[in-house]
């Protein structure tokens, strides 16, 4: 047995790593189900946290309790589950959606069984208004009628009535319950009026079979129809495994083999050739090539690739054809991960949900309460026939109160949301950050990698005398190609892209030496040279003149500025700096008309911090500021009372990014800063930022609109099917109405919710 594996009690295996899993439950009737299931499983040793998501009949576990015992601990709740697959398995998605076309032709079949019935006894109804029993021969009609509908009872109803026995059993209430209770009521009273006319009073000899069929008919039309506008909201995580090549070309001992994506090994050499799919993550030893990767990142600009460039799975080769190492595979894979963390925030709860979650569970046991009052008001002051009266009111309470929708309002705008965030290229870790960001007021921003590049580059070559741009340049790039720093290395690569360094020209530079705080000399082609500060230049008697001017206004440009001497006579200054990102002035501009207040952060000195800002356009800033002192900033505006977002992309910018409201990591950061973030923008734009907050802005409003609709409706409708209206209009509403006034309430909500995936954030 591999080291570090255990087996559990169960007989599951369980390794460290193991904290997350997720399970398919089945017989989830409505919200109120949600509270039930969440309370059975974080009552188990080893959760630490359970959520539901009602949408999509899963719930998500984190902790190292084995399989088996959650699976148990659902079925002693009443409940069917089962693992489900991994998030980005291709079969597993197909597998789930041939599940749902099954279940949704089920309920449509069951739909067609009991409205065959209904419909007609319903058009009987209103033509000829005689549904009751006075004669032997109504009484053999209608037994007959009474029988028929048993059989819609059984053939189409019977997953509302084992739900609501199998919830009795565990002592509690779901949707099946008010149904069960509702349909069987109203049929019990037929048969008995069918059977014992001479006990019930003239006016109260009415049938309600039809009642029975068209509640369950339209009940099962709304499950359907909701069952199809639930599968839309999924179309993120199929677009994102949609882009899983499902083979790849290896090269193994001098063959190249197409296998299975499934069987690429670590290391593999893998040949990509124009149009093809990158299928694992890897890096290029071969080749050249652009790279579209807007499926993952939203830049729509191809990238270029070569030697030592890493590529990610999911994205398009499109001109050239390489070779890379494979160095993540499998579940390891950026996108596999990526579709991991979409499909976990997606099931996150955002704490305007938990509210909603915990209302539907005390929701149906009040609401069989008020039906029973409802009932008992009719019995002892309604008029005549109070037993009929009694009956409508409390079936037509029952079945209009069901809190569906209720429970649909918040996982159904999470999951839209959740996707057209990852479409832009921003991934959201769970639903409390995406609720969050829509009120952040303050947004810190580290300059180096954020606004900045990150990378410094060379900006200018002020040459002087008889010298050039691409003399100076070569010989700048011979002296310091031995040198690892990084303004040393932006002037080597400088040179590489202009074509004027390469490999042979290393090793020109003789006598080198490292002259401390000043600068570097050496002797290249004969010739002594200097590159350093005005000091070195001071010190070894070389001529500045005007060039000292010329520096200092570089300077004040936040460049690093640098002089170049060739045997003791200034030829140029060079300067470097880490230039603006093309599109933060824009994005900055975005947020701050957004009416949120930008600060910038950075361990610069005050001066090239302050011409960063001013290019920007932010008019805070913090400059000089330590690793450590970075979280105290953001402390230090929460403490004013802002709402603060944090994004950087460094190790150092880590626990800031933590204690944040809201932290951002750039995605072409280090893995840690990624880690300790709550939303990850997959490309460096800022605008990803203003994506973000106006996504879930978008999203939280969708889901209040949601919460207000299932609220009044369930609010308001109560008291209109207990009969509130009948003093004032002779009106008692009907419980075939109800059943299709409860059954559309949840299409409602989530044909609302879709609404999200028409939303484009660049266009706020």
């Amino acid at each position: 047995m591999p080291a570090g594996t255990e087996i559990c009690a169960s007989g599951d295996k369980m390794t460290p790593e193991q904290t997350h899993q997720e399970l398919l439950v089945d017989g989830v009737g409505c919200a109120s189900c949600v509270k039930k299931i969440e309370t059975a499983l974080k009552a188990l040793p080893g959760v630490e946290a359970a959520e539901m998501n009602f949408a999509q009949r899963t719930v998500s576990v984190s902790g190292i309790t084995p399989t088996a015992d959650l699976i148990k601990a659902l079925e002693n709740a009443g409940y069917g589950a089962k693992l489900a697959e991994a998030a980005s398995d291709d079969a597993a998605m197909a597998e789930k959606e041939k599940a749902d076309e099954a279940y949704y032709k089920r309920l449509i079949r069951e739909m067609f069984v009991a409205l065959s019935l209904g419909v007609p006894l319903m058009l009987y109804s209103l033509v000829t208004g005689e549904m009751s029993v006075n004669t032997a021969g109504e009484q053999v009609g209608w037994l007959i009628v009474g029988l028929m509908t048993l059989a819609v009872m059984v053939l189409a109803g019977k997953h509302f009535y084992v739900g609501a026995w199998h919830s009795f059993k565990n002592h509690s209430a779901n949707m099946d319950t008010l149904i069960a209770l509702g349909t069987g009521t109203a049929w019990l009273y037929s048969m008995v009026v069918v059977f014992f006319p001479q006990a019930v009073p003239d006016m109260a000899r009415h049938v309600y079979f039809e009642a029975t069929a068209m509640i369950i008919g339209l009940i099962n039309l709304g499950l359907a129809l909701e069952l199809k506008a639930r599968g839309r909201t999924s179309e993120a995580i199929k677009r994102l495994i949609g882009l899983q090549a499902k083979t790849a070309r290896v090269i193994r001992g001098g063959d190249e083999l197409d296998i299975p994506i499934e069987r690429v090994l670590l290391n593999d050499r893998v040949r990509v050739r124009p149009g093809e799919k990158i299928p694992v993550d890897g890096e290029v030893t071969e080749g050249h090539t652009s790279i579209d990767e807007s499926m993952l990142t939203g830049e729509p600009m191809p990238v270029e690739k070569t030697l030592g460039d890493k590529v990610s799975a999911g994205t398009l080769n499109k001109s050239g054809s390489i070779v890379f190492k494979a160095t993540r595979v499998g579940k390891d894979t950026a996108l596999a991960q990526i579709i991991g963390m979409v499909k976990r925030a997606q099931n996150s709860k955002p704490p305007i949900g938990r509210l909603a979650d915990v209302i539907s569970a005390y929701f149906v046991p009040t609401v069989m309460i008020i039906a029973v009052l409802s009932a008992l008001v009719w019995l002892n002051w309604g008029p005549d026939p109070v037993v009929a009266f009694a009956l409508v009111s409390a079936t037509t309470v029952l079945i209009i109160a069901c809190p569906c929708a209720l429970g649909l309002a918040t996982p159904m705008s999470v999951m839209v949301g959740v996707g057209k965030a990852a479409e832009a290229g921003v991934l959201i870790r769970n639903g409390e950050a995406l609720q969050t960001a829509s009120k952040i007021t303050a947004m810190i921003l580290d300059k180096t990698g954020t606004i900045t590049v990150g990378a410094p580059k060379v900006t200018d070559v002020v040459t002087a005398g008889e010298w050039n741009h691409d003399a100076v340049l070569r010989l700048a790039a011979i002296l310091e190609a031995g040198s690892e720093h990084p303004l040393a290395q932006a002037i080597v690569e400088s040179a590489k892209e202009s074509g004027l360094y390469s490999a042979v020209n290393r090793g020109l530079a003789t006598h080198f030496q490292a002259i401390s705080g000043q600068g570097v000399s050496a002797v290249i082609e004969g010739k002594a040279v200097l590159f350093g500060n005005e000091k070195l230049m001071r010190e070894q008697a070389v001529e500045a003149g005007d060039f000292v001017a010329t520096a200092q206004a570089l300077a004040a440009d936040a460049k690093t500025p640098m002089y170049f001497a060739v045997e003791g006579k200034l030829a140029a200054i060079i300067a470097v700096a880490d230039p603006i990102k093309n599109d933060s002035i824009a994005a900055i501009k975005r947020l701050q008309n957004n009416g949120i207040r930008v600060v910038m952060l950075t361990g610069d000195n005050r001066a090239t911090a302050k011409a960063v800002a001013d290019k920007v356009g932010i008019k805070e800033f913090f400059a000089e500021v330590l690793p450590e002192q970075k979280s105290q900033k953001v402390q230090a505006l929460q403490m004013e009372g802002e709402i603060v977002g944090m994004t950087g992309d460094g190790i150092n910018d880590a626990p800031a990014l933590a204690i944040a409201n809201v932290g951002f990591a750039i995605g072409t950061g280090t893995d840690v800063a990624i880690e300790s973030a709550d939303i990850t923008l997959m490309r460096g734009s800022l605008h990803g930022l203003a994506d973000a907050i106006a996504v879930s802005k978008a999203t939280l409003r969708n889901i209040k609109q949601n919460l207000f609709g299932a609220f009044i409706y369930n609010v308001a409708g109560v008291p209109f099917a207990a009969g509130v209206l009948y003093p004032l209009t002779g009106m008692l509403l009907s419980p075939v109405i109800a059943g299709a006034a409860m059954a559309f309430s949840s299409l409602t909500v989530v044909t609302n919710a879709n609404r999200l995936r028409l939303f484009k954030a660049q266009d706020h």
